[in-house]
């Protein structure tokens, strides 16, 4: 097992790999930016380097000032926890040249499923279920058009590197094409340095369905269920829970097994996430596979009782898996709310000094977070404030904890996405578990509590 592990990340996930490392007997080292010097991760961390200025260029996504820090500090490995450089394979073979166990998948197996194209290609080939599609990156106007036309619209565009809704456009005409492939590939090149886009079919208001996977060097390979992320905006999950309701025991088996198939068909080690759509149908079919830890893994881990964070580190350090696939049971429901730093009316980030934070705890209640009172919330990184994740016996119980533990939270002086999710948790269509994509456009149409617009 590892004596020291460096945490190259920051806020809630980088406190979330120290818990697990405590509880391991690992010692940790926190890397910080100039503007995380009084970040909870650093105080928390046994050791701690500062890596640079406070943008993320200059810091977090330093891949030279990382290594030196694990050099400096005799880190035997690193774990990228989630963003940033998590999907780097030049992290993980730089990790590898310099004798520094990275916790996460083989870089080839990163570049493999980074490359969106290659991934289809690849998963194809393993008998998933695809999307109508390119068969690799389009880059004329002529060429897109025609496989729109051998597709059939809507079709949307997406990168082939990255994601989180970036360099994606939905095309619904012929008409629209040209600007919307300019569009995608100029914002893929900002966001990823790749400005190759692919074309595949659009569903409208499908389901988005996730299946966890965790594999060991020896060869096993286990799925964790599903977990249901169809609660978005731009392609940003804002809510997400496990199980989901359009699931049955049957269709989860089937699914799962599939899922554990294919990670294994591309020697799959680590921790994952293979990403799918569901049609009205009840079809599936592939997405993408994120080579890491998700932000949403609570939920897993509060219906089966597995600790992702722990497996994904004993897995590194050339551990079998500790449990079996006939061993994984699933208990109850779980859901997460992403409580953001942000207007819940404009989405508009909300960075500042927070002074007032209270979120409760009680029966069934974990919350994931960095931030307590007269702590800075910056306007340099991601907004995401804490998670809330609530279980119970039953879907109604985890939404009755949720909305307790929301309506007694308390964070003042920045504003938050906590009203949104009250009316979230209490939209009709949300408590029978009538979801898809476009569910937050629906949402949003509708007028608000108390507005002018709900009294006409």
């Amino acid at each position: 097992m590892f004596k020291k592990i460096l945490i190259a990340n920051r806020g809630e996930i980088a406190l979330r790999v120290i818990v697990a490392c405590r509880e391991l007997g690992i010692r940790t080292v926190a890397v910080y930016s100039e503007a995380d010097e009084h970040s909870l991760h650093v105080r928390f961390a046994d050791e701690d380097v500062c890596i640079g200025p406070a943008r993320s260029s200059d810091s977090y996504l330093n891949v030279p000032a990382i290594i030196s820090a694990a050099e400096i500090t005799g880190a035997d490995a690193i774990h990228p926890g989630y963003g940033f450089l998590s999907e780097s394979s030049y992290l993980a073979e730089v990790c590898e040249a310099c004798h520094i166990r990275f916790i996460g998948p083989d870089p080839n197996v990163i570049k493999l499923m980074g490359d969106k194209a290659r991934a289809r290609r690849a998963m194809k080939k393993a008998g998933v279920p695809m999307l109508p599609g390119s068969d690799g990156p389009v880059e004329s106007d002529e060429k897109a058009l025609k496989w729109a036309r051998d597709i059939g619209y809507p079709v949307i565009i997406k990168a082939v590197a990255g994601g989180g809704g970036r360099g994606m456009r939905v095309v619904r005409t012929p008409a629209e094409m040209a600007n919307a492939l300019r569009t995608a590939q100029r914002e893929a090149e900002a966001a990823f340095g790749v400005g190759d886009v692919y074309v595949e079919k659009y569903l409208e208001n499908p389901r988005h369905i996730e299946f966890q996977v965790l594999g060991d060097h020896h060869g096993n390979l286990v799925h964790l269920g599903e977990r249901e992320c169809s609660i978005q905006r731009r392609h940003q999950k804002i809510l997400e829970e496990s199980p989901s309701t359009a699931l049955s025991d049957k269709v989860r088996r089937k699914m799962g097994s599939l899922v554990a198939d294919a990670a294994k068909a591309v020697q799959y080690t680590n921790a994952g996430t293979f990403e799918f759509l569901m049609d009205h149908e009840g079809k599936f079919y592939f997405m993408e596979v994120n080579t890491r830890l998700q932000v949403e893994h609570p939920v897993t881990e509060m219906v089966t009782g597995i600790d992702i964070v722990k497996e994904q580190i004993r897995i590194a350090a050339g551990e079998r898996l500790s449990f079996k696939q006939s061993e994984v049971t699933f208990t109850g429901h779980a859901i997460e709310c992403r409580v953001n730093a942000e207007d819940p009316e404009t989405f508009s980030p909300s960075p500042g000094v927070i002074h007032g934070f209270s979120i409760p705890g009680g029966p069934g209640t974990r919350v994931d977070t960095f931030a307590h009172a007269e702590c800075t919330v910056s306007p340099y990184y991601d907004s995401l404030l804490a998670k809330v994740i609530t279980h119970g016996r039953d879907r109604q119980e985890a939404i009755a904890r949720m909305r307790r533990t929301l309506e007694m939270t308390v964070i003042e002086g920045i504003k938050t996405t906590v009203p949104m999710h009250l009316r979230i948790l209490a939209e009709a269509d949300f408590v029978a578990g009538r979801l898809g994509t476009a569910f937050m456009d629906r949402f949003a149409a509708k007028p608000k509590p108390g507005s002018l617009a709900e009294a006409v």
